[in-house]
């Protein structure tokens, strides 16, 4: 069975950008798009009030899906777009949706400023119970986004990708995660920027005044773990140009930092079948919140 790149669709600015991404994304990958439209019914009380109405209730269940299906189908005209229509709990239909699908992308409220990227407890539920990749999608974004500047410094689709940005803990890394970001930056002949921030072990931290060097050797070994964790897909994946960041300090920081000249962003998540807990991590939960550029969670065991 062929897989398709899935994205959610609400009828807010965000999921709409989250289609485009995903268009996008299904033309790179050569795959069918659907568009899975999810509409959660009001109460009835509601529905019968002035602004909630039968006309209200036909824009959101028909004119946005409509509208949405041909826009797509008219910018991406290479792509096969498909719309499933549900009614229900919306994290549900989506969890299920990304079963057979190649990804699934969703929209991500961006606010300004400090705030960031603000994930809804949609986007989170979902990124918590799927298996599948899932990309989280600003409102706003655009295809030139994901692109470098030209030569009169204004973003572009006809340059280059910008990196695609890899988060990485060389003492655990998994396989699934790395390819994704490898394949990702392949697709999109980008350069794959590998980041990786680590914490001095507690018991070195009072011997850094007194013995300067041991700062740069944890260094190098930190470093060492990075390029051996990579060393395999570089092989496997010779064509990408691989840049490897190995500091002291929040991964998280280093990723939300990063993400501001990347095209994507790809995390792990670990997956915990557990019904209690947030099953994300700190360091994803953190980036989801505040990268600037989409980003990949991908799940893994």
């Amino acid at each position: 069975m062929v897989r398709t790149v899935v994205a959610g669709l609400d009828g807010s600015s965000e999921s709409r950008a989250a289609a485009e991404w995903a268009a996008r994304e299904a033309k790179l990958r050569g795959l069918p798009l659907k568009i899975v439209h999810v509409w959660e019914p009001v109460p009835e009380p509601m529905a019968q009030a002035p602004l909630l109405g039968a006309e209200t209730q036909q824009h959101w269940s028909e004119r946005i899906p409509r509208e949405t299906l041909e826009g797509l189908r008219l910018r991406h005209p290479g792509v096969e777009v498909t719309m499933e229509q549900s009614s229900g709990r919306p994290a549900e239909i989506l969890v299920k949706a990304a079963e057979d699908a190649e990804l699934l992308a969703l929209g991500s409220r961006g606010l300004s400023g400090i705030g960031g990227f603000m994930v809804g407890s949609v986007g989170l539920a979902v990124v918590a119970h799927t298996e599948r990749p899932v990309v989280l999608v600003r409102a706003g974004e655009q295809a030139a986004d994901e692109h470098q500047e030209d030569p009169a410094g204004i973003p572009s689709a006809a340059t280059p990708y910008r990196p695609v940005v890899l988060g990485l803990d060389p003492a655990g890394p998994d396989d699934s995660v790395i390819e994704f970001a490898f394949d990702a930056a392949a697709r999109r002949s980008a350069v794959l920027r590998a980041v990786h921030g680590w914490n001095l072990p507690p018991y070195y931290a009072y011997g850094l005044s007194a013995d300067p060097e041991l700062y740069d050797e944890i260094t190098r070994e930190q470093s060492a773990a990075l390029a051996a964790a990579l060393r395999p897909w570089r092989r496997k994946y010779p064509d990408v140009e691989v840049l490897e960041e190995s500091r002291a300090g929040s991964g998280a920081d280093r990723l939300v930092y990063a993400s501001h000249e990347a095209s994507l962003v790809v995390v792990g998540r670990r997956i915990r079948r557990s019904p209690l807990g947030a099953h994300i991590g700190p360091v994803t939960h953190a980036v989801l919140h505040h990268a600037t550029a989409p980003v990949a969670v991908v799940a893994h065991n």
